[in-house]
């Protein structure tokens, strides 16, 4: 057992002392200066550390602790307990430099590019980052990508970034830690923009509970939120933007919901078109083709576009106003006082009217009880129904429904049915998309001016988009088939992108093996914190031969090359673009932003690599499969032999192959070589994120806190891969005006 002790060695000119590590055993000495330095009267030798009469002791003793903690693993705890005395002196020197480095580095660095074009993006529902870290990854022609502002709506995540990009990188990107659908969302993005120009917004909004028109067969936390993506989009109004989804939004609803989408994204417009628009309108008006009334309601509807937040509110509220006024003027002429009073349908009609014009109110209601009944776990249950009707009556079109139900009983005089119709066609134009209002005006008019409109509208459409595609993420260079639905806006000026090639042909697609072999020097219940050599040759023995043939020299992106560096080796040094790399210090843990805050960072050459502790019985189950090459296959033997689960699935990784999409459980995967669950890292490497980037806070999580943290495996699997992202942002470069 070596024994590791600090010392003072000799005073300097000040008076000061520095403090020395020293490791001792089996009659070697190893000797590392600490760098940090104390009067010979504040150091206590029997304790080893600085005493409080030194206002920085808390922070030299933190350092003492750090590398004493550390050196006690590599020489006392490791697995790989053998080591020469320079490799032990690298090593903790390694911690000592990484320690200094990262605690010189200030929270927020000035951003300044020494050469090159940058265009600015925003990553939205950005959990890990694993679009931002793409977008820093990409490099056409000296232009590349400056990072702005990441968003979420949990801690962990803001932990994660602010610690890789704000330490790590030194970088003045900042983070709104917000959910998108709060009313003062878009005003606190706008101050954290802080006046720049976006060129590129990306993000993955869930669109799981989505409906059509605007009704939801389930109301919770993700509710309307690929609608306040479009809302920032449209705010910000971006170059480009990038939308991610799951490959299932493609068929949901038979289609519809695509379309959905689609419509939506269209229906942005180039505000300063929006005269052109009016002055076509009016002429209608003037030639007797649109109701008067009608063609006013129409001009106050487009006046919405460009609007935002408290203008937007006060539009929509005078909007309805004047409509009710409408309806206020003909109650008298179709009810007496005690019937305008009394009259269900009246009351309906009237009370709808005031529903509307506190729609911003309501908005927000809902909004807290979609997060309440969420909070509470309510679905599948007695309670889910009630939540459901009410939620869906605040609905803007369920309000409007009801209005138009209620003037369809109210029997109103055929003299009078002309201004009914005012009403109900001014409510359709004001709750419709819009594109919904482009096509009732294309119903309306002639042949000759319906091709005028569509001219029009042809100039008006900020965006351009014609369908959604699906990305593989096998395709570009990332050792997983993980497949995406990526919907790309294009604004008007700017060059059309509607796919991303592939990097990697399918032949050279990188394997299992490629990305993981290198780390397979863990076991049950370890956690190494440095690398080791992985002897192919005694761990596969007849097989060697053919592993080591998976290994190939590759391009960043993954394309095979006659020489260069393997996937590992790219993930272990890194592959940030040539105007990032450089500014990259020592990866560290933390735990919380209190660790962070308190400078108690964790400083080593390997980050996020631990395997839990599984029994016997849990080892031998995993065993059982991993022979068996599949669980369907293993199911058999394993009730046989008492082992059987009520796990649904397991996938056997295949060495030879790519990992099935990597979610969030460990879990759910079985290493190709090792009777275990994958780790932290591991998963990382499968989704393409460079060692170097390190997921904080808690390993794991489990029960209903599922609902509300993001642990590092949840951190991995919810991230789309950098490698994708950084094949979008090549292409987004290689086109961008």
């Amino acid at each position: 057992m070596a024994t590791i002790n600090f010392y003072l060695d000799k005073e300097d000119k000040k008076g000061c002392s520095p403090i020395h590590l020293r490791v001792n055993g089996d009659g070697i000495q190893v000797k590392v200066a600490t760098g940090e330095k104390v009067k010979s009267e504040y150091f206590d030798k029997d304790t080893q550390r600085v005493t409080k009469l030194d206002k920085s002791h808390a922070q030299i003793n933190y350092h003492l602790d750090f590398l004493f903690k550390q050196t006690d693993e590599l020489v006392n705890d490791s697995v790989h307990k053998k080591h020469s005395i320079a490799q032990l002196k690298k090593k903790i020197t390694a911690l000592v430099k990484a320690y200094k480095e990262g605690n010189k580095v200030q929270l927020i660095k000035e951003q300044v590019p020494l050469y090159g074009k940058q265009f600015t993006f925003v990553d939205l529902f950005a959990g890990a980052g694993g679009f931002s870290e793409g977008f820093l990854q990409a490099e056409v022609d000296n232009k590349y990508f400056d990072f702005v502002v990441g968003n979420d709506i949990n801690e962990n995540c803001e932990l994660t970034h602010v610690v890789r990009y704000n330490h790590q990188l030194g970088l003045d990107a900042e983070f709104l830690c917000q959910d998108i659908t709060e009313p003062t969302f878009l005003s606190n993005l706008m101050e954290k923009i802080n006046g720049k120009s976006i060129d590129v917004v990306c993000g993955g909004p869930p669109c799981q509970s989505f409906s059509l028109a605007g009704k939801r067969k389930k109301f919770d936390k993700k509710d309307d939120l690929f609608s306040n993506y479009l809302e920032v989009i449209k705010i910000l109004r971006p170059k480009y933007f990038i939308m991610e989804n799951v490959k299932g939004i493609l068929t949901k609803e038979k289609g519809k919901i695509k379309e959905l989408i689609l419509n939506e994204i269209n229906s942005i417009v180039d505000i300063k078109e929006l005269p052109k628009l009016v002055r076509f309108v009016k002429s209608l008006k003037k030639l007797g083709q649109i109701n008067d009334f009608v063609c006013d309601s129409i001009i106050k509807k487009i006046g919405f576009e460009g609007e935002t937040s408290d203008g937007l509110n006060n539009l929509r509220t005078s909007y309805i106003k004047s409509v009710e006024s409408r309806f206020r003027k003909l109650i008298p002429e179709i009810a007496d006082y005690k019937k305008s009073k009394t009259d269900i349908h009246i009351s309906t009609i009237r009370h709808g009217f005031n529903m509307l014009e506190r729609s911003a109110k309501w908005a927000e209601l809902r909004a807290s009880i979609i997060k309440e009944k969420d909070q509470c776990n309510i679905d599948n249950d007695y309670f889910v129904d009630g939540f459901v009707s009410f939620i869906d009556s605040l609905d803007e079109r369920q309000i409007i429904n009801k209005i138009e139900k209620a003037f369809g009983s109210l029997a109103v005089p055929e003299s009078h049915m002309l201004v009914v119709s005012e009403i109900l066609d001014s409510l359709s134009v004001y709750v419709g998309s819009f594109d919904d209002l482009m096509k009732s005006l294309a119903n309306k008019v002639t042949v000759k001016q319906r091709l005028d409109l569509e001219e029009l509208v042809s100039g008006l459409r900020l965006y351009k988009i014609e369908a959604p595609f699906v990305a593989n993420s096998s395709n570009y260079g990332v050792p997983q088939n993980r497949e995406r639905v990526l919907f790309i806006g294009c604004r008007k000026d700017q060059i059309f992108i509607d796919d991303v090639p592939a990097t990697v042909k399918a032949e050279d697609k990188v394997s299992v093996f490629e990305a993981l072999y290198d780390l397979d020097f863990i076991g049950n219940n370890q956690h190494l914190r440095d690398y080791s050599i992985v002897n192919i040759d005694k761990q596969f023995n007849g097989t060697a031969k053919e592993m080591k043939q998976l290994v190939s020299s590759r391009s960043v992106d993954g394309t095979k090359a006659t020489s260069g560096k393997s996937y590992a080796e790219w993930s272990k040094g890194g592959r940030l673009n040539k105007f990032y790399e450089p500014r990259l210090t020592s990866p560290f843990y933390v735990r919380s932003n209190t660790d962070l805050v308190g400078g108690n960072k964790v400083f080593n050459v390997l980050h996020n690599h631990k395997t839990s502790n599984q029994n016997k019985d849990v080892v031998k189950r995993l065993s059982v499969i991993l022979k068996s090459g599949t669980y369907k296959e293993a199911q058999s033997k394993l009730k046989k032999i008492g082992l059987s689960s009520n796990k649904r699935n397991y996938n056997v990784l295949k060495p030879s192959g790519q990992s099935p999409t990597v979610m969030t459980i460990p879990d759910d995967y079985i290493h190709y070589n090792s009777p275990r669950a994958l780790t932290v890292r591991e998963m990382a490497r499968l989704q393409s994120f460079d060692d170097s980037f390190v997921f904080q806070g808690k390993r794991s999580t489990g029960g209903n806190n599922r609902k509300t943290e993001v642990p590092q495996y949840t951190l991995v699997g919810n991230a789309v891969p950098p490698l994708m992202a950084r094949a979008v942002a090549m292409e987004v470069l290689k086109n961008i005006k």
